[in-house]
């Protein structure tokens, strides 16, 4: 591809996304350059400390408890207190809990001071999400969906490669440096972000009661579309968790599973923009489809994979259906939320994906020791089965999302000198293009509204 072609690419790739969210994609990279806890938590335990595996286990399965217990009360947080203080409290406690946590010595404290930083790191999401659909248009969710899952990606990558060389120097180190990267997102997030939580006006209040946590579990589609995500949460899992297992009970060392585990980083960095301009403005109910049936057909190849070539291979397939469905059902969720709730539906979303990291280790585990592998790879084929056609059933008759309204916006919570940056930006990549202002929040559809995300 010649150089023009791919800088207007990129180019048309990063436009028209406000000023705000490029300091929310920046404090996302941040915070994911910081993470040391999640990756080098079981090394930290076993190596360092002396901890027997099964400890290990507990605390890690501790860190995912404290995700789940978190989501939902943060989706209350971003609804009832806004999007920027859930933002700043959530990442101003990971950055105390994780300091604390490179100090404490007694096991049981350890396991405490994991549970409270799994508690506190995933707070951060709900908010992070409903703030992205306050502030990006409809039409250019998708995309920044993807925009900020490559960042989560990048950061990933870049921070398992440094902190390696870290860990080898000072597990401790490892921990005050996250903890030290994730206080500077809080504060960017305190000086540059203003909140973007809509004002429920009189009438608003009159015709639509307040959205609680009962008003999510009786939306019959949306509760739908949160299993359908757990399923699919449960196969992308067995990437980092009956991968490594299988590929070591196949005769496949440590370093053999991180060259073809390195492809899904790679892949995810490579192809995450040019294939979100592909598909968004495609289709929402096929890509969800489609991409849960390569992601669980992907797995299952995975029982056929006698080289390491054919596990590489295999990563690439589930990769590119991770690609297409992360932004896409991210997207959605939005869709299927009501302006006053998405930190609720957002949390409820989020606890999908809580609940999967927790269910998704002892589903490997008993499977591989009592049955093999192999059925582990066939029973994710038939999970991603069961999720197309759950979202091929749900998604029929979902209509068009409502296009942003071209009226002056209502009244927001947002500072007159938030919005004038945020109209008048120019973006924080250089080279993007001209900056779009922000409308207001786009209402939801009244035939989605029902029965009230």
């Amino acid at each position: 591809m010649p150089v023009t072609t791919m800088r207007r690419a990129v180019t048309e790739s990063v436009s028209g996304l406000p000023r705000a969210f490029w300091w929310l994609w920046t404090s996302t990279l941040v915070n994911r350059l910081g993470a040391f806890v999640a990756t080098f938590m079981a090394l930290y335990l076993t190596l360092e400390r002396g901890y027997s595996a099964s400890y290990a286990g507990l605390v890690v399965a501790l860190h995912g408890l404290g995700g789940v217990v978190s989501s939902l009360g943060a989706g209350v947080m971003t609804d009832r207190l806004g999007r920027r203080p859930t933002l700043l409290v959530a990442q101003a406690s990971t950055a105390v809990t994780v300091a604390v946590l490179a100090f404490v010595e007694h096991p049981a404290a350890i396991a405490g001071v994991a549970f409270l930083v799994g508690m506190a790191s995933n707070a951060s999401r709900p908010a992070v999400q409903a703030m992205m659909a306050d502030i990006v248009r409809p039409e250019d969710r998708v995309r920044a969906f993807s925009l900020n899952y490559w960042a989560i990606n990048l950061g990933f990558a870049i921070s398992s490669a440094g902190a390696g060389f870290i860990a080898a120097y000072s597990y401790r180190a490892g921990f005050l440096i996250e903890a030290a990267m994730t206080m500077a997102c809080a504060i960017l997030v305190f000086i540059k972000l203003p909140e973007s939580r809509p004002v429920r006006t009189a009438l608003e209040k009159a015709a639509e009661p307040e959205v609680g946590l009962g008003t999510v579990l009786r939306d019959g589609r949306f509760m739908g579309v949160v299993g359908l995500s757990f399923l699919v949460a449960l196969i992308f899992q067995q990437g980092s968790l009956g991968l490594p297992v299988a590929m070591g009970e196949a005769g496949f060392t440590p370093a053999d599973y991180g060259l073809a585990i390195a492809v899904n980083g790679v892949l995810i960095v490579v192809l995450q923009i040019p294939v979100t301009r592909f598909i968004e403005h495609r289709d929402p109910r096929r890509l969800l489809v489609i991409s849960s049936v390569v992601a669980g057909y992907g797995f299952g190849l995975t029982a056929f994979a006698g080289s390491l070539g054919v596990f590489a291979l295999t990563v690439c397939v589930w990769t590119l259906a991770e690609i297409v469905n992360a932004p896409t059902q991210t997207s959605l969720v939005v869709r299927l939320s009501p302006v006053h709730g998405r930190g609720r539906y957002q949390g409820m979303y989020t606890t999908s994906w809580s609940v999967a990291a927790l269910v998704a280790p002892l589903m490997s585990g008993f499977m591989i020791d009592r049955f093999g592998a192999e059925w582990l790879w066939g029973t994710c084929a038939l999970l991603g089965t069961v999720a197309a056609l759950g979202y091929w059933g749900l998604m029929r008759k979902l209509p068009e999302e409502t296009p942003p309204l071209t009226e002056a916006p209502g009244p927001t919570e947002a500072t007159a000198e938030a919005t004038e940056a945020t109209a008048g930006a120019t973006g924080v990549i250089a080279g993007a293009a001209e900056v779009i202002p922000v409308p207001p929040a786009a209402p939801r559809a009244d035939s989605v509204a029902a029965p009230h995300p």
